[in-house]
């Protein structure tokens, strides 16, 4: 069964061994950094599903990390809690303002730590699966209660797990997804297959509604990570 991964940037060691050990008890997988250099440098070959981040670091703070998170397209759409031992008005409202999702005060209680990560996950996980509306893009339009959809007014064959697919995109239009997150929240935590599997389906969906699959408008590959649905030009009604 796939755990949520979590980055977490804390230079305390005491600190960093409690967030790690309480995470681990409850269910995540963590991965602890000294530095906000370190775990910027792990960006490069590893995403996770919630990065923890304390401001006062050695080098570049937390802070900085946020913003620099926030530009790079893999990791702009990643949930962000900042980690502050500052009361400081100030340093909460910057934090949120260049993108944090939460923040946390020192010293804080293990029980508010694990209630803030798990709520911000089910915040990110209830906006998926509630996701309904009609959407049109184009001459392309999705029915997601009907789960149906239509090109240029005809009826696609659309396969459950290709529908599937193809509504996880378009809610996260515009955000890079990767093959194990689109794996696991189309195919489930049981699902053993290979990431290949996310592949194959791609071909599938961009066979029927691109114009030119060979040349895809609006199902992008990002090189070593995944794919991303094109937003421009898209609107739910």
């Amino acid at each position: 069964m796939s755990k949520e991964l979590i980055f977490a940037v804390e230079d305390e060691k005491n600190i960093q061994q409690l967030i790690k050990y309480n995470l681990e008890a409850n269910g995540f997988s963590v991965i602890t950094f000294d530095t906000g250099e370190e775990l910027l440098e792990e960006c490069k070959y590893n995403i996770p599903n919630l990065f923890l981040l304390d401001i006062m670091l050695p080098g570049i703070d937390g802070l900085e990390v946020c913003r620099q998170l926030r530009q790079n397209v893999v990791t702009q759409s990643i949930p962000v809690i900042i980690l502050t031992a500052k009361n400081e008005e100030f340093d909460k409202v910057l934090g949120l303002e260049l993108g944090a999702d939460d923040y946390i005060t020192k010293p804080f209680s293990v029980r508010e730590l694990i209630a803030r990560v798990k709520a911000l996950f089910r915040r990110v996980h209830t906006s998926i699966e509630n996701y309904s509306e009609i959407i049109r893009f184009e001459n392309i339009s999705i029915d997601c209660s009907r789960r149906e959809v239509f090109k240029d007014d005809k009826l696609l064959d659309m396969p459950f797990k290709e529908f599937e697919l193809l509504k996880l995109l378009v809610m996260n239009k515009g955000k890079v997804l990767s093959r194990e997150i689109l794996l696991e929240k189309v195919w489930g935590f049981d699902y053993y297959g290979e990431t290949r599997t996310v592949d194959v389906h791609i071909r599938y969906l961009r066979q029927k509604i691109e114009d030119n699959d060979s040349n895809p408008f609006y199902i992008e590959t990002i090189r070593g990570i995944g794919y991303r649905f094109n937003d421009k030009g898209v609107s739910g009604k």
